[in-house]
């Protein structure tokens, strides 16, 4: 029984949203947001590698050796030496069969690259969230934009059911003129043949409904039963930058320290090493027990002097280095361009909007003249048609320039990386 329950209120969830706080809270919790965090994790975790190489490095190694003549277990100055072969009881360090057991350890205390290759990485990582953060804002104006056409489609819907139900009521009234002799048969087939138009056009309508729904449902995982009502509650923030390019601005900054990292592969080193090992074997000369220490430690100064691999390397990152600024340039030439030209656009469509509802209304008032004229004779009924269809014409462009709009506002939003959550509702 509670699992019941449980299902009939977790299905309506399922089914749609009834805000667009809902749709944005699916979207950040659906695989196309987490996608991007999977992005933001791997740049964290080339981060941490990059670091992990400052660390010193300790191995511990044991291993077993077998000489075909007998060899020494550690180093043995030659006055020790010396004393060793005049007293045969005295087990020498040499032998066939030598087991060891130690440790040893490397240390960077100076490799400058390092450093520059975690800035790097450190760098690629706030590219990564700022490309998240971007990709979140395109998901939900997509989201906006396809809500604003749901809603178009929804009040085009009803100017076709008005139509209909206007052609049917003239309908009834040219069977009783067809059936008095009065009007040839022929109106009616006209009549039905605009209503047959209006099912097409429905037609069409539902299955564009259906791509709206499922593009939402794709982003989303939700499936929307019907439109969102949306207003605006504030505008685009506009600015000289363009802030949707931030991640490749980032991007380009890693790359240059991308080209002063290989640069500085040329730098001097300094790398602290040290080694110690506890060696067991029998004496060659005696074959007696005998085991060993033996340990070293020092620093590693390593100067580059030729190096052509490095010199090639370097060539690449600064081509690549580059070619990020030429694609950052005339990006930010075609979206400086494109914003201007929506930000044009903004007041013409506010006009086009108030001058299509003038022309709804006077289309309203010639449709009942035309109604009047057609049912008294003195209009044909291919012209009282024409009537009924410029008025859904004028309906579709009103909602079509409304849901244009939104899109419009949408576009700005991204480029200027507005938080689209905060302009509409």
């Amino acid at each position: 029984m509670l699992k019941k329950s449980f299902l009939a209120l977790s299905f309506p969830l399922l089914l749609g949203a009834t805000t667009l706080p809902e749709l944005f809270d699916a979207l950040k919790n659906h695989s196309q947001t987490k996608s991007d965090e999977m992005v933001i994790k791997q740049a964290q975790v080339a981060q941490e590698m990059a670091d992990a190489k400052l660390y010193p490095k300790i191995n511990l190694f044991a291993k077993y050796d077998y000489y075909t003549t007998a060899s020494g277990m550690v180093p043995v100055p030659p006055n020790d030496l010396l004393a060793m072969v005049k007293d045969t009881n005295i087990a020498q360090p040499f032998s066939q069969n030598i087991l060891r057991e130690g440790a040893n350890f490397t240390m960077p205390l100076f490799v400058k690259s390092i450093f520059t290759l975690s800035n790097k990485a450190q760098t690629m990582q706030k590219s990564a969230q700022a490309k998240k953060r971007i990709n979140l804002l395109k998901n939900e104006a997509i989201i906006v934009g396809a809500n604003a056409n749901f809603l178009y489609l929804v009040e085009l819907d009803k100017s076709l059911d008005a139509k209909k139900e206007s052609l049917l009521e003239t309908q009834k009234t040219i069977q009783i003129k067809v059936d008095n002799g009065r009007l040839p048969a022929s109106a009616l087939y006209k009549i039905d043949d605009g209503v047959n138009q209006i099912n097409i056009a429905k037609n069409a309508i539902a299955l564009q409904k259906e791509q709206i729904i499922s593009s939402i449902r794709t982003l989303s995982g939700i499936t929307l039963l019907k439109p969102i009502p949306m207003q605006e509650v504030t505008s685009v923030q506009t600015s000289e930058e363009i802030a949707s390019l931030q991640p490749l601005k980032l991007k380009i900054q890693a790359d240059q320290l991308d080209v002063n990292a290989e640069k500085e592969k040329l730098y001097p080193t300094v790398v602290a090493y040290g080694n110690y090992a506890f060696s067991q074997g029998s004496a060659y000369n005696n074959d007696k027990g005998v085991n060993e220490n033996f340990g070293n430690i020092g620093l590693l100064v390593n100067i580059p002097l030729l190096a052509m691999d490095s010199y090639q390397n370097i060539k690449k990152a600064t081509i690549t280095l580059h070619s990020k600024e030429v694609e950052l340039e005339k990006l930010e030439e075609e979206l400086s361009s494109k914003a201007k030209m929506l930000q044009n656009s903004l007041p013409l469509l506010a006009n086009s909007i108030k001058l299509s509802k003038k022309s709804i209304q006077n289309k309203e008032k010639l449709l009942k003249i035309a109604k009047v004229n057609y049912t008294s004779g003195r209009l044909s009924t291919e012209e009282y048609l024409r009537y009924e269809d410029d008025l859904v014409s004028a309906s579709a462009k009103l909602y079509k320039t409304k849901a244009q709009r939104w899109q419009t506002v949408m576009e700005l939003a991204v480029i200027y990386a507005n938080n689209i959550e905060e302009i509409v509702q």
